[in-house]
């Protein structure tokens, strides 16, 4: 097998192909990654014939249900190199985990005067959540800068931080770039000011190894819908003495130990933090995209979707019309612009020859500013990518070339 063949059957993934059953050359992974008919059937199931509600109910199929909607929580703990089940709570996406982070650990552990430090290709996810906290608390935002090849600048990072920075949130893999930040470097420097960090894990997720022991974070998001699985469900891992200190975002069923009108005591975590009925059927589901994806190997994941990167650029590299953004090395996600033509002008065309790509800001307005364009064009490729994609959008980036002139 070459090291840009697909790694699974295209044909495990029925959204591969357009309405009249053409091959649909899907490259927008990035923004939410195609589900294999094993994570379509284990949503049905759980939806159908195995449904009930859990942790409440006292007859069979509850309990059953109970069982599978915990054995998710251990599989992902253990897909993560957790040290605990205790330290994985569901929520609806990344964006949930980072604004839970916010409001219930960073309202309570940043206060006027301290500093909350952000890099320049953070996703607005990353951004927005902090901002309000700054606003409500009187803490300043710091901003770490790139290097050349639009890497985070772990050296500037280094000299950005002071005692008063209680928190570096950096994303691990650019959604833009797909640059890789060195996640146990960047850990080590905000941890030698006592800062806490955490990760936007999102594009790092589903394209290479987890293991919270390794990165040494204290905070790590990411989203099942981008690692093969459902929408609806994502995933906060913390360190569960912080979970343990930490309370409560939201109030609800299910997050509590006892209630009256006088006062309310709550469970510890994860429950604490999963108020109301969770996300059964999309946990059930997401079980079996982690367990999809790691039959292929995080090594191999990365190393393939890096391998079709590589080969994209190089193809694009000789064409003059094109400017490249990113690193050369990067996990999967090639980010660029044509001369003449608006990223926008060029999807619509690919979309005419069956090839997706994402077009726009990609939900980082300030990188955008920093490379001094309004919008790129993205492909992002994933584990059912193969060369024939890279052929697609060849073709239509030499047609739109024509159209343009």
């Amino acid at each position: 097998m070459s090291e840009t063949a697909t790694l699974t059957r295209k044909a495990d993934f029925p959204g591969l192909v357009t309405s009249d059953g053409a091959p649909w050359h899907y490259l927008d992974t990035a923004a939410t990654a195609q589900k294999p008919q094993a994570v379509i059937d284990a949503m049905g199931n759980a939806l159908g014939r195995d449904y009930a509600t859990v942790h409440r109910g006292v007859y069979g199929r509850s309990a059953q249900m109970t069982l599978g909607y915990e054995a998710a929580r251990r599989r992902v703990a253990d897909f993560m190199g957790a040290r605990s089940e205790n330290e994985v709570v569901f929520v609806r996406g990344a964006t949930e985990a980072i604004n839970l982070v916010a409001a219930s650990w960073g309202m309570t552990q940043i206060g006027e005067g301290d500093r909350i430090v952000l890099s320049t290709l953070e996703h607005h996810s990353n951004i927005v959540p902090w901002q309000m906290v700054a606003e409500r608390t009187g803490a300043q935002i710091d901003v770490c800068p790139l290097t050349d090849d639009h890497r985070i600048d772990l050296g500037a990072l280094e000299v950005l931080l002071t005692p008063r920075t209680k928190l570096v949130s950096l994303a691990h893999v650019s959604n833009v770039l797909g640059s890789v930040l060195d996640a146990r470097k960047a850990a080590d420097i905000a941890h030698s000011v006592g800062a806490k960090i955490m990760l936007d894990g999102c594009q790092a997720a589903p394209r290479m190894a987890l293991d919270m022991a390794a990165f040494d974070c204290d905070f790590y998001a990411w989203s099942g819908h981008k690692l093969y699985g459902p929408t609806g469900i994502g995933v906060l891992w913390a360190r569960e003495e912080i979970l343990d200190a930490t309370p409560p975002w939201q109030g609800g069923g299910a997050m509590i130990d006892k209630v009256t009108f006088d006062t309310t005591t709550y469970a510890p975590p994860p429950q604490r933090f999963e108020a109301g009925t969770p996300m059964i059927t999309e946990a059930i589901a997401l079980h079996a995209a982690v367990n999809y994806i790691a039959a292929m190997g995080p090594d191999r994941l990365f190393a393939h979707e890096s391998a079709l990167a590589r080969q994209l650029r190089d193809e694009l590299r000789d064409l003059n019309s094109v400017t490249l953004y990113g690193p050369d090395e990067s996990a999967g996600i090639v980010s660029f612009a044509m001369k003449g033509v608006h990223p926008h002008d060029l999807g619509t065309i690919l979309d005419e020859e069956n090839v997706a790509i994402r077009a726009g800001h990609h939900c980082a307005q300030p990188l955008m500013e920093h490379l001094g364009v309004p919008a790129t064009a993205r492909a992002s490729f994933g584990l059912y990518s193969d060369q024939s994609d890279i052929a697609a959008l060849l073709r239509g980036i030499d047609r739109t070339q024509r159209i343009f002139g």
